[in-house]
């Protein structure tokens, strides 16, 4: 990236989306532990008091906002309330995100909208939001946590994968438009693999599934959930110091992304292929 160099995390102020568990609260405490003061969003409140309480032991700033990242006014309101404890934001980590099970004709269009507006919706809110204050720094990042179904597209997947889809697009016209400009706000677009979160067995799901087909499904993505939040955590934590235009998270991701550069058309075929084997060593 041209004209972004290196910098120190240390000193600066992270607010970070779905902070409360997962990716999210693994994140904090590990930009906690690099210096970063926080501002932790949630809907979840317990959860995020209890990340908070992690990361203050780094000796940091911690805020909590306890908010839907859907709702349009919270959003715009937060700036304010993370100016008021802060006073400047370096790094903005949309990382909020939901999921949903069901094949497309299965699917209700209310719940495919509802997913839109957390994983995409959300993402665009919170960085018109924050970009002003962002660009307002001699260096900042802004870090768009997409998936590795951003980059691949698998069955029963149509809303969360056009969501991280949307993502990636935003994220790397974004890009392109602030290197033009040369500004000081860089862009991480960030695809993790299977990270042991609980993100699948909170999604929602299409109504009229056989429940006992449902059990089978998460319990097959359940086995390749092989890296943990905090090692994960570490990867997007290490490219955001590096100011790393892209980064895939696990080895999975990196294997999934090769395939698809290789059959643009065909990965799908490959990936499951491989999926049903690894299933099959798990269950073994």
């Amino acid at each position: 990236m041209a004209g972004i160099k290196p910098w120190t995390l240390r000193g600066g102020v992270a607010v970070i989306t779905g902070a409360a568990s997962g990716i999210g609260a693994a994140l904090a405490v590990d930009l906690a532990r690099r210096g970063m003061h926080l501002a932790l969003v949630d809907l979840n409140a317990a959860g995020l008091e209890a990340t908070a309480a992690q990361a203050r032991t780094a000796g940091v700033t911690v805020s909590t906002h306890a908010m839907d990242v859907a709702d349009h006014a919270a959003a715009a309101a937060l700036p304010v309330a993370v100016l008021a404890t802060h006073g400047h934001v370096t790094v903005l980590v949309n990382n909020a995100g939901v999921a949903l099970g069901g094949l497309f004709e299965q699917v209700d269009a209310d719940d495919f909208d509802w997913l839109m507006d957390i994983n995409f919706g959300a993402t665009v809110r919170l960085t018109r939001a924050f970009l002003p204050l962002l660009k307002r720094e001699s260096a900042a990042q802004l870090v768009n946590v997409s998936s590795i179904f951003g980059i691949i597209a698998p069955p029963a997947q149509t809303a969360y994968a056009a969501s991280k889809f949307a993502v990636r697009g935003f994220s790397e016209s974004l890009r392109h438009e602030l290197e033009m400009a040369n500004s000081p706000v860089g862009v991480t677009l960030v695809h993790p693999g299977g990270v042991r979160t609980s993100i699948s067995e909170n999604a929602r799901l299409a109504k009229g599934l056989d429940a006992a087909d449902v059990a089978r499904e998460r319990a097959n993505w359940r086995s390749l959930l092989a890296l943990a939040p905090d090692k994960a955590a570490e990867i997007i934590a290490v490219a955001i110091e590096r100011r790393e235009p892209r980064v895939l998270v696990g080895q999975d991701a990196k294997a999934a992304a090769l395939v698809q550069r290789l059959f643009p058309v065909t990965y799908w075929k490959h990936v499951a292929r491989d999926i049903a084997r690894r299933v099959k060593r798990k269950s073994a």
